[in-house]
């Protein structure tokens, strides 16, 4: 397959798994099971009202930047789709979002976990190896999608977008 052909959705795709993957930290580990926030490391644990409304307002900042990441990746598809020549595979837009979540994985955890000790997937954990052991596991989770997601967009079965007769609906996408 081109790379002209499946850029957009490849630029798209990754676009929106560094949104979907911001969301999911987000939601799950700091809202839902609440085992860290952006700051709980960085000396502000939930331990008063005070840590918990800067690590409020960090967490917020966070999603607007996750909610940024998906809006780039929409735009991107929603162009691409207007346009005549792009190919189009569920295939590859599966593993662009793959890659852009493991992106996301690597990235946070590498800089936020391991480099600047903001936060650590378990704050709520003693320092120690299990605290380093979930760190870890979230490095080899973003690995994972990340070598899943290559693979997947490179073997996509991609093909052109039907041009869609006048009056007809959207073209079908598979």
């Amino acid at each position: 397959m081109q790379n002209q052909a499946r850029g957009p959705l490849l630029v798209g795709g990754i676009w929106l798994g560094l949104g979907l993957g911001g969301f999911f930290d987000g939601i799950v580990f700091h809202q839902i099971l609440q085992w860290h926030h952006m700051l709980t490391s960085a000396g502000y644990p939930p331990t008063s009202v005070a840590n918990l409304n800067l690590n409020t307002l960090a967490d917020g900042l966070f999603h607007a930047v996750t909610y940024l990441f998906t809006l780039i990746g929409l735009t991107v598809l929603w162009r691409a789709s207007t346009r005549s020549g792009i190919t189009w595979s569920a295939r590859v837009l599966i593993g662009a979002m793959l890659i852009g979540w493991g992106i996301f994985n690597l990235v946070e955890g590498l800089i936020d976990h391991q480099l600047l000790g903001i936060h650590h997937v378990r704050d709520d954990l003693s320092p120690g190896p299990a605290k380093l052991g979930w760190d870890l596991g979230f490095l080899a989770w973003g690995l994972l999608m990340l070598a899943i997601g290559w693979r997947l967009a490179r073997m996509g079965d991609a093909r052109p977008l039907p041009e869609p007769s006048p009056g007809a609906g959207p073209a079908r996408i598979d």
